[in-house]
């Protein structure tokens, strides 16, 4: 039987405070391992290549390089890690840019700190996470896209605790934290969503997310 590792995270922001504090929040977690931390571009090339991250944690605005910049270069020399960004920017042309970039997460530094971990933990699962308050931006990039917009007719489909559920998952919550407001079950909610996700021809909880805010389901 496998034995399961943590997941070893490295976080690159020019700005000591963040990182110190980012790396000393995450090693209280079970299942993270802070490998290192840097606000140096070259020294974090060195970090990358020395440490093998499973996560690198990446500021979007840094004074010497910008973010995707030294993500471009990371990729170049043979990075595989999953990517979050975590920035103070919601400009709909920086989110754009990254996940044009492959970032797997897309977050805001203003986030409680119990989300942030929980948007790490999730990236590192493979899920794609993007930051609540973006999704309204998020879904204008595909405005009249017709994969969207062929799925109107499918919301009949859902119950009314999957849309209930959907509009939670519209505002970034985990299932845990859906399990804990609706006074339900972890393994109950996890149903409820794979069941949305079916019926709606999505593949992802921010495509979820997405659609539930395209069709004003939820704010």
């Amino acid at each position: 039987m496998s034995v399961a590792t943590d997941v070893r995270v490295l976080l690159i922001d020019d700005h000591a405070l963040c990182r110190r504090g980012l790396a000393e929040l995450l090693e209280r977690r079970p299942g993270i391992t802070v490998a290192g931390f840097t606000g140096d571009p070259d020294e974090a090339s060195r970090m990358v290549a020395a440490l093998a991250p499973d996560l690198v944690v990446l500021d979007l605005r840094m004074p010497d390089v910008d973010g995707l910049t030294l993500l471009k270069r990371l990729r170049e020399e043979g990075c595989k890690a999953a990517v979050l960004i975590l920035t103070m920017s919601d400009s709909q042309d920086d989110l754009a840019r990254a996940l044009r970039a492959g970032v797997r997460g897309y977050v805001l530094k203003n986030m409680e700190p119990d989300d942030l971990v929980d948007a790490i933990q999730r990236v590192a699962r493979g899920e794609m996470v993007v930051a609540p308050a973006l999704m309204l931006k998020l879904a204008n990039m595909l405005d009249g896209s017709q994969q969207y917009q062929s799925r109107e007719s499918l919301m009949v489909s859902l119950t009314e605790r999957e849309r209930e559920i959907l509009t939670h998952l519209a505002r970034g919550e985990s299932n845990k934290a859906i399990a804990r407001e609706l006074d339900i079950s972890h393994d109950t909610v996890k149903l409820h969503v794979r069941h949305i996700l079916s019926k709606l021809n999505l593949t992802s909880r921010v495509e979820a997310a997405i659609f539930a805010v395209e069709h004003r389901i939820a704010p």
